[in-house]
């Protein structure tokens, strides 16, 4: 038996125990968080929940912390599945009394309670089987529920995780399954290639967002019309020149990302998968999880509306990164910026590492609802560097009354109101000293 089999075993196993431990009640409780991986994993559980006639019921947050808490000890006395959070946060799940988990966080502590997380079979979790891949793995243990591959593939694809090990062996199973198609070409949404440029920030140019430069862009390649539409040589014309922006932004690690196989969810309603992740963010970002979760159960009637706020929430979007990108400020270890009342925060200091800055971590401030929330992200180069921002973020917070923690490459943490500059202090030691000089 190969490594790669005696791993898929070993998950399989793991995997089996999650499902019988579902499988033993008829009323659940599913929690799981607001982004395209905790919507994913949530919607493969509910369609398997409901196909095999078990009650639910579903509620996305966007943290697991004591709030989270007490509105389990509200509306339920028995079992919770926690979907895409509880490895990473021991002192909270270990309160709960009988706590089934789908994560993919590095355990920080023992559990007594049932769980599936790679971490526990020698897997990466923030690489290789994030929450909805999980998910999937559980689901196929519960019945027939091949055919939500899609919901895995996108959710893997909403935490930038490459297609390989254990992801590879679920996107094998769901194109030989014919759940999911793969074509080669420029990794973006459908539609007009006006109207992706203008609400787009994956890939984000220097043209972004600005009707005017995108046409003198578009005139200038002779190129117009749907993406889906354009011929060979115009995709490799229009990839060449986003290739040198790019080069230009200095935001090498992108261009891997932005041109290879395209993944099409031919049993979801909103086939294309980049268009699917940007709603799920949206929605979840938005607090209209209800409608992404609709969109995970296949109802069509949800399809215009939550398309209009995907629109709206990536215009918002490009609007913060603009302005952040007047306000940056340097630490000796990263860039951070200080926002209020601010929404994808996530996705403002992604595109930051992503895109323009991807020397070093990249730290968004949002001051809101009487606290402040952090999102921190940095790049697989950084991590083989020795940054660890899980570790950083969930010591720091610590010594502020905070609390915080994630992946390595993407972490948050929630502080005070008034303790950003000590945090700041805190993790920016933290992170000096985990980052190795450059070879």
């Amino acid at each position: 038996m190969t490594d790669g089999q005696e791993s898929l075993a070993e998950l399989e196993a793991l995997s089996r125990q999650v499902a019988e431990a579902i499988l033993e009640h008829d009323i659940v409780r599913l929690i799981s968080h607001n982004d395209a991986d905790g919507l994913s994993a949530a919607g493969i559980m509910c369609n398997a929940l409901q196909r095999k006639g078990i009650l639910f019921h579903a509620t996305i947050v966007s943290q697991f912390d004591q709030s989270t808490l007490g509105l389990i000890e509200k509306t339920s006395n028995g079992p919770v599945i926690l979907c895409d959070m509880g490895s990473g946060q021991v002192e909270l799940t270990s309160r709960i009394k009988e706590a089934i988990i789908i994560d993919h966080h590095k355990p920080t502590g023992k559990l007594e309670h049932v769980q599936f997380n790679p971490h526990l079979v020698g897997i990466d979790g923030s690489t290789e089987l994030c929450a909805s891949c999980g998910a999937y793995m559980v689901a196929r243990q519960m019945g027939d529920n091949t055919d939500l591959a899609g919901l895995a593939i996108a959710g893997a694809t909403g935490d930038k995780q490459p297609m390989k090990g254990a992801n590879k062996f679920i996107l094998d199973e769901a194109i030989a399954r014919k759940t999911v198609t793969s074509s080669r070409g420029l990794r973006m949404g459908d539609g007009s290639l006006a109207e992706i440029f203008e609400n787009s920030v994956d890939p984000y140019l220097d043209i972004t967002g600005d009707k005017d430069k995108i046409k003198v862009f578009l005139d200038n390649l002779g190129i117009k019309g749907e993406l889906r539409n354009l011929s060979e040589e115009q995709l490799t014309k229009l990839s060449s020149v986003i290739i040198l922006k790019l080069v230009k932004q200095g935001s090498l690690p992108a261009i891997d990302s932005l041109i290879g196989d395209n993944y099409n969810l031919g049993r979801e309603v909103v086939q294309n998968i980049y268009d699917f992740v940007n709603i799920l963010n949206a929605c979840g970002k938005d607090e209209k999880a209800g409608i992404a979760l609709s969109l995970c159960m296949r109802d069509e009637s949800v399809i215009d509306e939550a398309k209009v706020i995907a629109r709206e929430n990536q215009r918002a979007l490009i609007s913060v990164i603009k302005k952040a990108q007047a306000r940056i400020k340097s630490a000796r270890s990263f860039r951070y910026v200080l926002l209020e009342d601010s929404s994808g925060t996530g996705i403002i200091a992604g595109t930051m590492t992503r895109y323009l800055y991807p020397d070093k971590p990249f730290l968004t401030f949002n001051e809101i609802e009487e606290k402040i929330r952090v999102s921190g992200r940095g790049t697989r180069k950084l991590v083989d560097r020795g940054l660890d921002l899980a570790a950083a973020m969930r010591e720091a917070s610590a010594t502020v009354g905070g609390m915080g923690g994630g992946h390595d490459v993407a972490s948050g943490a929630t502080i005070p109101i008034g303790t950003a500059m000590k945090f700041i202090d805190q993790v920016d030691s933290i992170i000096e000293k985990q980052l190795k000089p450059k070879a």
